[in-house]
């Protein structure tokens, strides 16, 4: 049930990610050091290993690390709203629908506790996309 809801996710949000690779290089491609090494004779192959795919690495990268926490978000959601799956699966949108009463929460303080993991993964993976974003950028100095 969890896989399925995971690829009904993904291929909902696979075609921005797809838009942004595209436009990433339909733009390079227009570049002058494509069009020099285009000039210079090199098979699209070549140009597309070497010069284009570096180029936009850093890029796919962060859309791609930071798409993670939207699918985690959208899974939570979904099963906080009764959606996704049900309670007798764990997930942190089920664990979050039982400490939705306030008298549970006032007699087990601890249903609270699934909001900080979904926080903490949800941060813990933009700082990854940015980490890496930085980490393959062509253009960063330093």
């Amino acid at each position: 049930v969890y896989f399925g809801i995971t690829i009904i996710l993904g291929m909902l949000d696979w075609t921005g990610l797809a838009r942004a690779v595209r436009s990433k290089l339909l733009a390079l491609r227009e570049e002058d050091f494509t069009t020099a090494a285009v000039l210079m004779g090199a098979k699209p192959a070549r140009v597309i290993g070497r010069h284009l795919i570096p180029n936009f690495m850093s890029h796919l990268i962060a859309s791609a690390t930071l798409s993670i926490p939207s699918m985690i978000l959208g899974e939570t959601a979904l099963s906080f709203l009764g959606l996704g799956l049900r309670p007798p699966i764990t997930s942190w949108g089920v664990l979050l629908v039982e400490a939705q009463n306030i008298n549970v929460v006032a007699l087990y303080p601890w249903l609270m506790l699934p909001v900080v993991p979904v926080i903490l993964t949800i941060l813990a993976f933009n700082f990854l996309g940015d980490g890496l974003r930085d980490a393959a950028d062509p253009y960063k100095s330093g």
